[in-house]
């Protein structure tokens, strides 16, 4: 009797594929969407996917698979699979169209046809993965596509980071569906994929799927479909026992049971009875195979097996018809890898080394069968295989450098270990090379710095210094001691400036060289404390004028960023400007985008902490278009939204603020970027009145903060924020033992910028809590803090107008004039400072403080005009609490707050927000345009677009711009934009 080797009737599955379904359909929709499928080998998985994926009308499928070699992944693999089809099917051009960044160097790491990879360097792995994202997205707004990845418990390092990367960084928007599967029984305890897995099963949108066995009434069905009826009891008896509900043991004992065939015992006899059917020169040939992998190209087939195209397809075609291979593109693969894996295990030691010294040979005549790098690491891998020590290492050696161009750092760093494993098992390993000992160890410590292995490249750059001897080599010594104290510096350990000072006089200072450029630059960046500020700018300049000397723009960019921001006084922050706008041109001279996004970076925030909040604002939000042309929004993008933010809050432009942090979330940006983005968020919160909100970012950003060292920029900012979440819940006792814990702990002279708002919190908190011993202690800490600065002026006077009638440096100097401390002018004069900036809640705090001093002193008159003027800034702000105060104020002195005449509305009930949405949207821009001119997501731009057409009572965006024209909403030329 015939039998289908698999069954045609789909089983069992209708709750799994509803998952799927319903995960669909939230992608369609615009939500993300990420299923992750785990089930025992041989359960379904891949079936499962391809069912679902054969439904899913009007999705563009892109499927890659994770290759196993041996207990190695290849880099990149499903993803370049989906690069291929794609190019296969759209051509080269039209994929390239849609790279965002403009060039597709990024991409040509996973595939030689986009051209030649850009420069190794710090973002190269970044702008890869983000050119891989942004590549998805474009094609989901022509058409949804449903991403698979199969098999990632093979996945390596690289493909896992990337697999990461995509799932948590995709645009809410986006519609994207990622369906990745996984053999959930190969996960033992330390397997990498587990930690990953549980990562992302955290995520919203994420959602696990377990594949459980058949039912024994799911099997009967199956069964019935492969025999073409129902198999008798005393059969389902015995497959059900045997194949415990594993669709594919069912089909194979089925397959044998069908064919007439004695059942095998054990599950190898099993899986390779339908192989031992076969021709002998087809058993052979799948002998062959099962080295090569799971997957194995026709040409690498053919060049091993020595067999012309005629005789292989000959061979072939009996696995084929029987449904043991399968054909795949350009090569084949087996139906399902338990196969290849049990014939794998069933050679003889010596057939396996003869097969993979086989491979090896093959791929030494002609690497160009596959693509880079996956050539050069097969060809480690079957050296390796065959156990040829010097073979295995040679090719080893080059293998890292493939996956160096291809920003796999991990499997170079895989690599380079296996290189010293082997060394002292060849003769002459350094000749064979073409490098010693200590330049692989050079090579393995930086590989392992750049793939976060930080602990592991620590220990091999301090092997690699014993083995140097600096009399003799000592611009070699120099480099690795620089390369330790960057890895102590990301560490956070002791010992990296005395590293780089014992490098720096191993460089000779007579000639100019770029090595010592980096190294004194590397030295001044290093530099945080005060105290050795001197030496900081020092460093810098002489870096500066070296690199100048030798025409290393990119270097001369960098320290020249240093110098200014180590010299810059925010009170003369015009006279900085210029250098800033130096570096930049020099680094876009030296093709250097990270020095060219440093200094945007380092500009705005010397012009935010100088109170220059509107050209902080717009240089930031020039800064994220930059980012965002070059194909980095979700890294450098998001670090200058930070910067974008910053201003926009002290600007009280707080809708603006939370639309470009939600945009910037969406991305999920690196996670010292997302706190920063929350720590902005939570302030708006807390003044707003949302404390449960309040509650809730501020946990975010603790977590990230928990861990690791973070800067003074970071850390004090998040320690106010925390002082005033406990007084905003009535916790004064909590909120003052907190800032005294904080200030005790820190050095407030180090960054006076953060320290002040920092002191001004802890003196609000001890004041609400009547603590005046605490607050004495605090007036001491802030003594001889210098201000540099209109904006320190600002929260200087605040401090002072807080804490003048206990003395310190406000008290004394009225005591000296003999006029007695006057609180009334102390707030004046700090609501004032906070009007010039531009900054209206600062200054309607101000005004509200002044009010009660007023009160307090018999000015009600003067009390009614301050809070009349507080009241207009926090109804704009829409600041609750402080609105509350304002108004208990005003209750409990029998004070009339007037308000100011209100001028008739002419902008229709239009915020300023959807002002400017309508003028853009009358110029005649799509929202995705809006979106990217205002720095916000697609979809807050479609909410404007909804609540613009709803106030001006219009159908149809031409009728709404149509009706801006008529009422003069908008200016007269921006239908010309």
């Amino acid at each position: 009797m015939s039998v289908h080797a698999v069954s045609p009737v789909f089983v069992g599955r209708a709750e799994e594929l509803a998952t799927l379904r319903r995960a669909l359909e939230r992608a369609r929709a615009g939500g993300s969407a990420t299923v992750l499928v785990g089930g025992e080998a041989g359960v379904g998985k891949t079936r499962l996917v391809k069912e679902f994926a054969a439904a899913a009308e009007g999705w563009r499928v892109l499927l890659g698979g994770c290759v196993e070699l041996g207990t190695d992944g290849l880099p990149y693999a499903p993803f370049t699979a989906v690069l291929r089809a794609l190019v296969r099917d759209m051509g080269r051009d039209a994929v390239a169209a849609l790279v965002p960044g403009g060039t597709t160097r990024g991409l040509a790491r996973l595939l030689p046809e986009f051209g030649e990879p850009d420069d190794d360097g710090p973002e190269a792995r970044a702008r890869l993965f983000e050119q891989m994202l942004g590549l998805i997205e474009r094609l989901a707004e022509d058409e949804p596509v449903l991403l698979v990845v199969e098999d990632a418990h093979w996945a390596d390092r690289s493909t896992r980071d990337l697999l990461s990367f995509l799932v948590r960084y995709q645009r809410s928007d986006a519609r994207l569906l990622m369906v990745v599967t996984y053999r959930s029984d190969e996960l033992h305890r330390t397997h990498p994929l587990r930690p990953l897995l549980a990562e992302l099963g955290r995520v919203a949108w994420v959602t696990r799927l377990e594949l459980r066995r058949l039912t024994r009434r799911e099997v009967v069905e199956q069964a019935a479909g492969i025999l073409r009826r129902e198999p008798s009891p005393a059969d389902l008896d015995l497959i059900y026992s045997r194949s415990e509900g594993n669709p594919l043991f069912v089909e194979a004992l089925l397959t044998e049971a069908g064919a007439g065939q004695a059942i095998p015992e054990s599950l190898r006899d099993l899986l390779l009875a339908g192989v031992e059917r076969l021709p002998e020169e087809t058993k052979e040939l799948l002998r062959v195979a099962s080295a090569g992998g799971a997957r194995i190209e026709h040409a690498l087939l053919a060049s091993v097996a020595g067999l012309d195209d005629g005789a292989l397809d000959s061979a072939l075609r009996p696995a084929v018809a029987s449904n043991v291979l399968v054909v795949d593109g350009e090569g084949y693969s087996f139906r399902h890898a338990l196969i290849r894996e049990a014939l794998h295990d069933d050679l003889l030691p010596g057939e396996h080394t003869r097969l993979h010294t086989r491979f090896a040979e093959a791929l030494e005549r002609d690497l160009s069968i596959l693509p880079a790098p996956r050539g050069a690491i097969e060809l480690a891998h079957h050296w390796h295989a065959a156990h040829d020590s010097t073979w295995a290492l040679i090719s080893a050696w080059r293998a890292a450098a493939a996956a160096r161009k291809a920003a796999a750092y991990d499997e170079q760093f895989a690599m380079l270990s296996r290189v010293l494993e082997l060394w002292d098992q060849v003769p002459d390993a350094a000749g064979r090379i073409g490098a010693d000992r200590v330049e692989v160890l050079r090579q393995a410590a930086t590989a392992a710095w750049v793939a976060g292995e930080f602990e592991r490249g620590l220990a091999l750059a301090s092997t690699a210094i014993d083995e140097v001897d600096p009399g003799r080599e000592p611009i070699r010594a120099a480099r690795l001691l620089r390369l330790r104290g960057l890895i102590r510096f990301d560490l956070g350990r002791p010992g990296y400036l005395d590293d780089l000072r014992r490098a720096i006089p191993l460089v000779p200072s007579d000639e100019p060289s770029v090595l010592r450029a980096k190294m004194l630059h590397t030295l001044a960046v290093m530099i945080s404390s005060r105290d050795m500020w001197e030496e900081k700018i020092a460093n810098a300049r002489e870096a500066m004028e070296l690199a100048r000397r030798l025409g290393q723009h990119d270097v001369e960019a960098h320290a020249l960023v240093t110098l200014t921001w180590a010299s810059c006084r925010f009170c003369e922050i015009d006279a900085y400007l210029p250098a800033f706008a130096e570096a930049r041109r020099l680094a876009v001279l030296g093709g250097d985008y990270n020095g060219m996004m440093r200094a945007i970076i380092s500009e705005t925030d010397a012009l935010e902490g100088a109170g220059r909040h509107e050209q902080a604002a717009e240089r930031a939000g020039k800064g994220v278009a930059e980012a965002e042309r070059y194909g980095l929004a979700r890294t450098s993008g998001t670090f200058l939204s930070i910067n974008l933010a910053e201003p926009l809050v002290s600007l009280g432009r707080w809708d603006e603020a939370l639309e470009v942090i939600e945009h910037a979330l969406e991305l999920s940006p690196p996670a010292p970027n997302r706190a920063s983005l929350q720590g902005f968020a939570m302030e708006i919160a807390l003044a707003r009145g949302r404390l449960e909100e309040a509650d809730r970012l501020f946990g975010a950003t603790r977590a990230v903060y928990s861990r690791g060292l973070h800067r003074g920029q970071a850390i004090l900012p998040h320690a106010r924020r925390e002082i005033e979440l406990a007084a905003a819940h009535g916790r004064l006792g909590d909120a003052v033992e907190l800032a005294l814990r904080h200030l005790r702990d820190t050095d407030l002279r180090n960054d006076p910028r953060y320290s002040w708002p920092l002191l001004i919190a802890a003196a609000r908190a001890c004041r609400a809590a009547g603590d005046t011993g605490a607050l004495r202690e605090i007036v001491a800490m802030a003594e001889g803090l210098e201000v540099d600065g209109d904006l320190q002026r600002a929260h200087r006077l605040t401090f002072e107008a807080l804490t003048g009638d206990l003395g310190g440096s406000a008290g004394e100097r009225a005591a000296s004039t003999g006029v007695a401390w006057d609180p009334v002018a102390a707030w004046d004069a700090a609501a004032e400072a906070w009007r010039r900036l531009g900054q209206p809640y600062g200054e309607a705090r101000a005004l509200t403080d002044g009010a009660w001093a007023a009160v307090a002193s018999g000015q009600r008159t003067g009390a009614g005009e301050r809070l009349a003027r507080a009241r207009e800034l926090a109804e704009r702000l829409e600041a609750a609490p402080l609105l509350n105060e304002i108004a208990e104020l005003a209750r409990r002195a029998g004070v009339a707050v007037a308000r100011e005449p209100q001028p008739q509305d002419s902008r229709h009930g239009l915020t300023a927000r959807e002002l400017e949405v309508l003028e853009l949207l009358t110029a005649g821009r799509s929202n995705r345009e809006i979106a990217a001119e205002l720095f916000i997501s697609v979809k807050t731009v479609s909410v404007h677009v909804s609540n613009i057409l709803a106030k001006l009572g219009v159908a149809s965006r031409g009728e709404a711009a149509a009706t801006a024209h008529r009422l003069r909403l908008v200016t007269p030329d921006a239908v010309h934009r």
